[in-house]
């Protein structure tokens, strides 16, 4: 899988208060963040295409959250 680089998470778990994070634990919030984006991406492709559209809209994405 591994769409998402390490260095983003790093800085995405600093701006959420660490102060340091481990290897580990950077690959384990990586991989749990790809699995949510690609849930949420096929939930919203699934409604974008009831609309009989093609395109994945903002919508798409908030509906698909809830």
């Amino acid at each position: 899988m591994t769409e998402i680089p390490i260095a983003p998470i790093e800085r995405i778990a600093k701006k959420a208060g660490a102060a340091r994070i481990s290897e580990d634990a950077k690959v384990k919030l990586r991989d749990v963040l790809e699995e949510y984006a690609l849930d949420l991406a096929a939930k919203a492709n699934a409604l974008a295409r009831h609309a009989n559209r093609k395109t994945i809209k903002k919508e798409d994405i908030s509906l698909a959250g809830m």
